[in-house]
């Protein structure tokens, strides 16, 4: 089945233009002019492998429509804005955003994005027989071909990316990895998420662990991250 694409944006011919690119790729995909429509999409016409989600919006703008999805969805988030500046990148991405493009951006740019967060879902099926690997560190409990992370009797909801950045640290326990090796090994096969928001997505896994009462990274200064002993 193709992946299913919920595309939001108030301008119509970018909305447009991308939702014929994305439809030309083979994806479904629904189209709402608004934030509000977007949310009324979201409950009404999902579910949804991916949203792409224009931050400048009137009524409801797209940061707002990413703190109400993420109540309680972690579908993938690709933002996209007119706005260059670090701290909204930053910001977009500790919303629990997935990756962020910003505009004007080549279609080509986008369809990578997009394909790489979607990549990110797919993970490879154990052989016949093979019970799927399951990791533990502590009370962690990460279970990759269910894309399902516990700590201690809390189920934690992370996003693709976060996901992908705590499996990396857990395959390789007590071992630093530094933002350059964490962006290589968690995503080897693209290079679109960037050193600069390797910290903003581990700030977001930490938090999420200190609200469960544990936190299993461990910063180590001027190299990088590790699991905690």
């Amino acid at each position: 089945m193709s992946r299913k694409i919920l595309l939001v944006d108030d301008d119509p011919h970018l909305r447009d233009v991308v939702l014929y690119a994305l439809q030309r790729e083979g994806f479904a995909v629904e189209a709402a002019v608004n934030g509000l429509q977007a949310l009324e999409f979201f409950g009404q016409r999902g579910p949804f492998d991916l949203v792409v989600l224009d931050v400048m919006m009137p009524e409801l703008d797209g940061l707002e429509v990413c703190r109400r999805l993420r109540q309680g969805s972690r579908v993938p988030i690709v933002f996209l804005s007119s706005r260059d500046e670090e701290i909204d990148k930053i910001l977009g991405l500790e919303l629990g955003g997935d990756d962020y493009v910003t505009k004007p951006f080549s279609v080509r740019e986008l369809l990578a994005r997009v394909k790489a967060v979607l990549r990110r879902l797919s993970e490879p099926a154990p052989a016949a027989g093979e019970a799927p690997a399951l990791l533990t560190w502590g009370p962690i409990r990460l279970d990759p071909a269910r894309h399902e992370v516990s700590c201690g009797e809390a189920a934690l909801r992370l996003t693709v990316t976060e996901f992908g950045l705590l499996l990396a640290l857990m395959e390789r326990p007590g071992r630093v990895l530094s933002r350059g090796q964490l962006m290589e090994v968690a995503y080897s096969y693209d290079n679109l998420i960037t050193e600069r928001t390797i910290d903003t997505h581990v700030k977001r896994i930490r938090k999420k662990f200190r609200d469960a009462g544990h936190d299993p990274i461990e910063t180590v200064y001027g190299l990088g991250y590790k699991l905690r002993a």
